[in-house]
């Protein structure tokens, strides 16, 4: 999907249809709607495939990472490395896709770094708090840069065909600003709104909901199997008839399996992402019992050994509680 001078009509974002629709070529605050420069920071495996689906979209791309080599694999795609992330914020978009709240705060929330910027707009697409969102959007607002928060639904090889969900929220001039960028890396931008947290804590409840599936398929398939039936067999059943759809299909194959390795979604960042909804739970007065209940099955993974593999592997809790082998 090409954007530069000759290809097709760059994107806005429709809020009221959740979609995105062609407008004429045009500048925003200093933003090249046709074919951006982008600054890209964070390529790890989720990453790696974004900032891949924004070269294909024609977009002149500067990549940053910590470690060296998921820059080089970028840069014999046709990205630039950057020399440093003033580098990256020179360009007239940046894009984040960083581990946790330590991670934004550390590399991105410094007052200097955006002081000093030319970007308009930061798309931060990774998984935070509210609490981080909100100061996130309030500096960034003080230094003139728009803010847009984008986490994403997908695992890395959805990313890599550029076919994630995305669930943007920021002001419109931003959200607007983004919107190719968005449509390069996605297929389908959900939006939430012109405050940046709300996205944050749409994803938050989204993982919330997925850590509980997950954990109501090991529980149930460690009953079926107590009783002899196969997990395997009660798997293909509930997820063809009661719950179709790719989690519990796709979760359900790796628990009713056990097979939680290679990891799409490490077991660690899904206790980050528990904890997350607890903590955002507890500043609205919202009970979530079934958060302690995760929290408690992931720190037991841990305990385990299980901290390399998927955050299906928080299934195996279930198993040793009802002294099933391993």
């Amino acid at each position: 999907m090409g954007l530069g001078p000759s290809g097709p009509a760059p994107l806005a974002f429709d809020l009221e249809t959740a979609a995105v629709r062609p407008v004429g070529r045009r500048r925003q605050r200093g933003v090249c709607m046709t074919g951006m420069t982008v600054g890209f920071i964070g390529l790890g495996a989720m990453g790696q495939g974004m900032a891949a689906s924004l070269l294909r979209a024609g977009h002149r791309l500067r990549v940053w990472n910590r470690s060296p080599e998921p820059v080089a694999a970028l840069v014999a795609q046709g990205a630039d490395a950057a020399g440093s992330l003033a580098d990256v914020f020179a360009a007239e978009a940046v894009v984040s896709m960083l581990a946790n709240d330590d991670a934004v705060e550390q590399l991105l929330l410094d007052p200097a770094l955006l002081a000093g910027a030319k970007a308009a707009v930061h798309v931060n697409m990774a998984t935070v708090s509210i609490a981080l969102a909100d100061r996130a959007a309030a500096l960034h607002a003080e230094h003139g840069i728009g803010y847009v928060a984008a986490p994403v639904l997908g695992r890395p090889q959805v990313a890599a065909a550029g076919e994630l969900n995305i669930l943007a929220a920021g002001g419109n001039t931003a959200l607007a600003q983004a919107a190719p960028l968005l449509s390069a890396m996605g297929r389908h931008t959900w939006p939430f709104g012109t405050r940046p947290s709300h996205a944050n804590a749409a994803k938050i409840s989204a993982n919330f909901l997925i850590a509980c599936a997950i954990e109501s398929m090991a529980e149930a398939c460690s009953l079926a199997e107590s009783h002899g039936v196969r997990p395997t067999d009660l798997v293909e059943m509930f997820s063809g008839t009661l719950f179709p759809g790719p989690i519990y299909s796709g979760y359900g194959e790796m628990v009713a399996a056990r097979r939680y390795e290679p990891a799409g979604f490490r077991l660690p960042l899904g206790l980050k992402d528990v904890n997350l909804a607890l903590t955002a739970g507890a500043a609205a007065n919202v009970p979530l019992p079934f958060g302690s209940v995760l929290r408690d099955a992931f720190l037991d993974a841990l305990a385990h050994g299980d901290g390399d593999k998927d955050w299906a592997a928080v299934a195996a809790v279930a198993r040793r509680r009802a002294g099933l082998p391993a």
